[in-house]
């Protein structure tokens, strides 16, 4: 745990310099005892004052009520309904073009930089790679404290030591770790209140998502579908760190779901849940998506439908008692999990008020469900898709003969990355669009038999790119009240940023060549872009301060903001 220093390079880092610090030597002989009596002066006065600039209060109402602060972000998708989308409008279609770097965070460490920082009353929390925490002043980038939980020597991540961010409730901020430990940190300083351990790291359990508070509980689910494991999602007490309730994604034998599971396949079934989910208040339903069974590519031992796996689930935030399920890709072959993010809208659906689920998922389709019952209503293709014909009235896909992976290797379309992945969509209610990043590339994929060996990735064979295709991409806008793709703006490679949109017309994502774009939100016009030099592998966010309206992305191993250069009133 690193603590702000109590010397001059702490001062210094609130812009402030010790007179006796630039002066190598005394003119006055009282003039040594003058400058330590004003260091100790502005360091006491500066102590006084840090509180009140990094505390931060949130109550589960204002959590309810997180889009009428537009000036914060306070979860990771802005809203519990998955929107990623702010009413702040300053920054808009007509003067976006005018966009500029206000100031870039080094993280100093290398990897996928995946987070989406916190603001909340004037600090930004974010979290990085290799266990990384960090307070932000979001005026100038400068770090008001930084926390890391060492990482075991061999701790296993099957994609990258990253993580996408906090939680926050009351003057706590809590953090998913790598090791599979979920830690309550102090807003105002980075001390650690409480340390859970959740599950054991070394049988290939991590965290890398950021957590997500309902009322008085912190919820999570778990990595590392690629070990073997049994998936969960389970919420914490937040005053205490002790578990309230864990749901298996993996049923056991006598427990509904468990007649999909061949012999013990399911103690290994795998069944991660490693991307937040979204919760709606007046039905009082957490929505999580549960990720790919085990081993990924080779079903032999594991016949069945392998529930709960590839399902959005629909749990009582309460005492994790499961409501309903609907499974997107039953006995799934090509590791296609179901953890998009699940996104919530109220609308007419062919005359009539609905209560929608949309999820554009991992394979290639986008899907509309009843979220009060999950019921499926439809499903239309984003990309191209070989696998299936279509998703059946009954909501089971059709198969194509390209939909079994084979020894020798067998073409699917879209490749094991998916149609789209853990990067976040968006949905905007001025236009009624959701933006989700879509990836257009095929794999060959090849299955055989694997034995099992606790700790070590549980694969069932391989894949590679189709060796003829270039991979690319496109950021598309899609109706989800017919599922038909209003516009696209293309990518050269595909991506793996997603989207924020806002109400000042603009949708910002990022692509794998480093640029970061705004987008028209009802044409897709090009209006701005900014090379960052850097893949993004991070969603968007916004919040405003001080009268402006900053649009945050990660790249690389850097933080970056950008701001309108006059910095006029924000709506």
């Amino acid at each position: 745990m690193k603590h702000i220093p109590t010397n001059r390079n702490w001062m210094q880092n609130l812009g402030i310099e010790c007179s006796a610090a630039r002066r190598k030597k005394s003119i006055n002989p009282d003039s040594g005892r003058v400058a330590k009596v004003l260091t100790r002066t502005l360091f006491v006065f500066f102590l006084f004052l840090l509180p009140v600039f990094v505390a931060a209060q949130i109550s589960y109402e204002r959590l309810l009520k997180a889009p009428s602060e537009p000036s914060n972000w306070l979860m990771y998708s802005g809203n519990y309904q998955g929107w990623r989308y702010s009413t702040l409008d300053q920054v808009n279609a007509m003067n976006v073009r005018r966009l500029n770097v206000q100031w870039v965070f080094q993280t100093g460490v290398e990897g996928h930089f995946e987070t989406t920082p916190l603001a909340v009353d004037g600090v930004l929390y974010a979290t990085g790679q290799n266990n990384l925490g960090v307070a932000i002043d979001p005026r100038t980038g400068r770090t008001i404290w930084q926390y890391q939980r060492p990482l075991p020597a061999k701790v296993r991540a099957c994609c990258g030591l990253v993580n996408r961010g906090f939680a926050a409730l009351g003057d706590k901020i809590f953090m998913a770790t790598l090791d599979a430990h979920l830690v309550a940190l102090d807003a105002k300083t980075g001390n650690v209140i409480w340390d859970t351990e959740a599950a054991d790291y070394r049988r290939g359990y991590s965290f890398t998502l950021a957590p997500l508070v309902v009322k008085d509980k912190v919820i999570v689910g778990v990595s590392g579908g690629e070990y073997g494991i049994r998936g969960f999602v389970e919420a914490y007490w937040a005053a205490t760190g002790k578990r309230a309730w864990r749901f298996y994604t993996i049923p056991e034998p006598h427990q509904s779901g468990s007649e999909t599971w061949e012999g013990d396949s399911w103690k290994v079934g795998g069944g991660p849940a490693w991307v937040t989910g979204s919760y709606d208040p007046e039905l009082n339903l957490l929505y999580w998506g549960i990720g790919n069974p085990s081993p990924d590519w080779n079903g032999d031992t594991r016949k069945g439908d392998n529930l709960y796996t590839d399902c959005v689930v629909a749990l009582d935030p309460d005492n994790g008692t499961l409501k309903w399920y609907y499974q997107f890709t039953p006995h799934d072959l090509h590791d296609w999990d179901a953890t998009e993010i699940p996104v919530l809208i109220d609308t007419d659906l062919e005359g009539h008020p609905l209560k929608l689920l949309l999820q554009a998922n991992r394979n290639g389709f986008f899907y509309v469900l009843d979220r009060t019952n999950g019921k499926f209503l439809f499903a239309k293709p984003f990309v191209r898709v070989t696998w299936a014909k279509q998703i059946g009235p009954d909501g089971r896909p059709v198969l194509t003969a390209d939909a079994v992976p084979t020894a020798k290797g067998q073409s699917a379309c879209p490749g094991i990355s998916g149609g789209t992945n853990f990067m976040s969509p968006s949905y905007n209610p001025q236009t009624g669009l959701f933006y989700v990043a879509a990836r257009e590339q095929c794999d060959i994929v090849s299955s055989k038999p694997q034995p099992f060996i606790s700790g070590r990735p549980y694969y069932g064979s391989g894949n590679e790119p189709v060796p003829s295709e270039k991979d690319w991409g496109a950021l598309r806008a899609i109706n989800p009240r017919s599922g038909e793709i209003s516009w696209e703006f293309k990518y050269y490679s595909a991506p793996w940023g997603g989207s924020l949109s806002t109400a000042g017309g603009v949708v910002f994502a990022g692509d794998t060549d480093g640029n970061f774009i705004a987008l028209d939100a009802r044409t897709g016009k090009d209006l701005w872009h900014f090379q960052t030099g850097s893949p993004i592998f991070a969603s968007p966010m916004t919040y405003a301060l001080d009268g402006r309206q900053y649009v945050v992305i990660p790249s690389g191993a850097a933080l970056f903001a950008f701001a309108l250069p006059d910095g006029a009133e924000v709506n």
